[in-house]
């Protein structure tokens, strides 16, 4: 690989990050060889981290000249998205650890996609987490990846996952965020909800995290196989999204991906509610004129 640190020189965003790498390494393959990549930008080691309370760490000198990544065992995907987000704490000159000369993440670190307000620890956190998304996932090799495929399906989430060599839910993150239709992947785990992705057209989830996954939802479904999604089945809207009162409502779509570990991902997709015509309209309000005037 021709890329080097000095390739790197001013990028101080993961955005610009990854753009200056993808413009020195235009041929870049898929999977992208990460541990490759940490060795031409200065990273010494990629050592194994035998703690249970964290999933990774970097430890660099003050200048950030060079460093060790420190990576828990286990599935390779998370062990290489664990990579990815510590190259980015190495890379971000405006990172500052918790302790000198050492990051320490925890799995909480690495799904973190928002930070609170002031809370400079958490946007480093989700900054690098951003950083390793776009670089195992380059947006133009993810959009070319996705041009073929049609109608939401989690299908496409397990390929993508297994194509690019990330987790399923870092691969179903990147799906709603560029696939173009209103749809959203609802991560569950032991009947509960844990967190939500959805397309930016896609309306809040009323579901709060930490809740139980609505009882009419096809989670629920004795028919499901684990580690294969489900027929896409029609559900009530009002499960998942506020429905406004005399609006007529939406049509909303489900399909269920049951894991080994109790863990499942839910897709929602979002149909628009066909406009209503100037005829049913005038019945409709004739109908509730009459119901609220007592006449009948």
């Amino acid at each position: 690989m021709p890329i080097s640190r000095m390739d790197l020189a001013d990028a101080g965003s993961p955005e610009a990050l990854v753009t200056r790498i993808l413009q020195a390494e235009p041929e870049l393959p898929v999977p992208v060889p990460i541990q490759e990549l940490c060795t031409r930008l200065g990273i010494l080691r990629i050592e194994d981290l035998e703690t249970g309370e964290f999933e990774g760490g970097l430890v660099t000198d003050a200048k950030r000249s060079e460093g060790t990544i420190l990576a828990k065992r286990g599935g390779e995907p998370r062990r290489r998205f664990t990579i990815a987000h510590e190259l980015g704490h190495f890379l971000m000159a405006h990172h500052v650890p918790d302790q000198p000369g050492r990051f320490l993440c925890k799995s909480s670190d690495l799904l973190r996609v928002t930070a609170k307000a002031g809370d400079q620890r958490q946007r480093r956190e989700v900054e690098a987490n951003r950083f390793a998304t776009l670089l195992l996932m380059p947006p133009h090799l993810l959009r070319g990846a996705m041009a073929g495929f049609r109608e939401p399906d989690l299908e496409h989430v397990l390929m993508l996952a297994r194509d690019f060599g990330v987790g399923k839910e870092a691969a179903a993150r990147a799906y709603v965020h560029y696939h173009p239709e209103r749809i959203a992947i609802v991560v569950a785990g032991n009947g509960r909800v844990q967190r939500c992705y959805r397309s930016l057209a896609f309306p809040d989830i009323i579901c709060a995290v930490g809740g139980p996954v609505p009882t009419g939802s096809l989670y629920h479904s004795t028919q499901h196989r684990p580690s294969r999604a489900s027929d896409i089945a029609a559900c009530s809207p009002d499960l998942w999204i506020d429905v406004k009162r005399d609006l007529r409502a939406p049509d909303l779509y489900e399909q269920v991906y049951l894991q080994q570990n109790g863990f499942a991902m839910i897709l929602l997709r979002l149909e628009a509610a066909p406009e209503e015509t100037a005829e049913e309209r005038r019945l409709d309000e004739g109908w509730r004129h009459r119901f609220h005037s007592g006449r009948r």
